[in-house]
């Protein structure tokens, strides 16, 4: 389905193709997911996520013409019973979701480019307490941006780059399901640093 977009150049998308390797890559661990999209945009991720399989999805975001494309896109799409939408700084809104108790097993997000923000969000997610035991958390970046090797409880597990776009996957070092300590947390996650 097509989705909306947001007026302006404020929110800029994530290319159809890095999508769909994103996707291609984290497919396995999106059955039943709780996904949590930052930086949402247009919702494009965690809508995406939910039609995979996912079982719900908290969308954040803090332009508030974003968060109107987002509902939007959620009622045209039949997935607004799984979702919410906040409204809000990302790094705030990480803070109040962790004291509400929620967890994740996704992370998706897509800060702005060269604002040094991208670094930010792999220790604020790992020092938050929402991801989920093995959760995965993807980054979109700027390429030229140094992305931290771990953060708290996270460790970067794989880089990948598409022009001028670059994910970073990071996995929380604890698993509750197959006891896999930090050392080989990396293991199931294809192409691995």
């Amino acid at each position: 389905m097509r989705l909306r977009s947001v007026p302006g150049r404020s929110t800029r998308p994530t290319p159809e193709r890095v999508r769909e390797s994103l996707f291609n890559i984290l497919g396995p661990w999106l059955a039943s997911a709780r996904v949590l999209d930052l930086f949402a945009g247009t919702g494009a991720l965690g809508i995406e996520a939910l039609s995979r399989g996912a079982c719900e999805a908290v969308f954040v975001e803090r332009d508030a013409r974003a968060v109107r494309v987002i509902r939007a896109n959620l009622d045209h799409t039949g997935l607004s019973g799984r979702a919410l939408v906040r409204t809000g700084d990302v790094f705030r809104e990480i803070v109040r979701l962790s004291r509400e108790g929620r967890t994740f097993d996704l992370v998706l997000a897509d800060p702005p480019y060269r604002r040094g923000i991208a670094p930010r969000v792999p220790l604020a997610l790992g020092e938050s307490g929402l991801l989920a035991p093995g959760a995965w958390a993807a980054v979109e970046h700027d390429p030229l941006e140094e992305m931290p090797p771990e953060g708290a409880k996270l460790t970067k597990v794989r880089a990948v780059r598409y022009g001028d776009t670059a994910l970073a996957f990071y996995r929380r070092d604890e698993t509750e399901s197959d006891g896999r300590g930090p050392k080989d947390a990396h293991r199931g996650l294809p192409g691995q640093l």
